[in-house]
């Protein structure tokens, strides 16, 4: 069995944004409201997240998750990195270490931005964050899980996404170099970037990640890393291709590898959808 749950899937400034009134910011419908982007993979024995976001306390505390084996970072921005500090509830539950995975720019910044959390300067922990920073050279594992890295570019930043399996995740992409797109091949789902409906220097918007897509042909596309610009979710997921939808915090993603036909994968909506308009 291969989990993956969305955390988050609001771009930096999460929805609704902070003083908009507009249709978005102020839908009833749960699937417009978005967290900073974040997931929690899992197996039968290893849990790991990606992305440590600004809003990780109120994600784990609304879909709970007492233990996290790894967590990996796309890339250093704030939006994806500012809730680090939440990480020392899970040294106390763990009582031990907890290692991250990160390329060495990303890594160079954490230690940089977060260096009181990778010095062992108390006997107990979680007073502060006790984490083990790696840096990441190519394919590794965690646990049962295996982990492949795929360089993509975020504007001109070159960052992170992950294949898990038969999952891809790509978020704040803007374009993905030939040889990663080798890496994206016979996937059942695709997670990937989709921003807004205008062109966007550093994320894709929505026409441009519908092309990789169409280039990737995954059996499922779901796009992440949304704005209110997007439009609501219960309009624009009419306009979509089939198996091609906006993710929403709290679906998840369930990948049957004992299966091999088209049960294999299961989507399963946020336990507050059934409340969207």
């Amino acid at each position: 069995m291969l989990e993956l749950t969305f955390l988050g899937t609001g771009t930096s400034t999460g929805v609704p944004v902070i003083g908009c009134d507009c249709e978005v910011c102020q839908s009833p419908d749960p699937r417009d409201a978005r967290l900073r982007c974040s997931v929690v993979v899992r197996t039968d024995t290893t849990t790991v997240l990606v992305d440590t976001s600004p809003d990780l306390r109120t994600q784990v505390l609304r879909d709970r998750f007492d233990r996290f084996d790894a967590v990996l970072f796309t890339h250093a921005h704030a939006d994806h990195t500012a809730g680090l500090d939440e990480l020392r509830r899970y040294n106390a539950i763990q009582q031990e270490h907890i290692p991250l995975w990160a390329d060495a720019a990303t890594a160079h910044s954490l230690r940089e931005r977060f260096a009181y959390t990778f010095v062992d300067q108390y006997p107990v922990y979680g007073v502060i964050p006790d984490l083990v920073l790696n840096e990441i050279d190519g394919p590794f594992r965690i646990g049962d899980l295996d982990i492949q890295p795929i360089p993509v570019m975020h504007g001109r930043l070159p960052i992170l996404g992950y294949r898990f399996g038969s999952i891809g995740y790509l978020t704040d992409v803007k374009s993905i170099p030939d040889e990663s797109r080798e890496l994206l091949q016979d996937l059942d789902v695709l997670i990937l970037t989709a921003l807004r409906q205008k062109p966007h220097a550093a994320h894709l918007a929505l026409e441009e990640a519908l092309a990789v897509a169409e280039s990737v042909q995954p059996s499922y596309t779901l796009f992440t890393h949304v704005a209110h610009e997007m439009g609501r979710y219960a309009e624009v997921g009419p306009t979509l291709p089939e198996e091609t939808m906006l993710a929403h915090d709290r679906q998840r993603i369930v990948i049957d590898d004992t299966r091999t036909d088209a049960g294999r994968v299961r989507l399963i909506p946020s336990p507050d959808s059934d409340q969207g308009g």
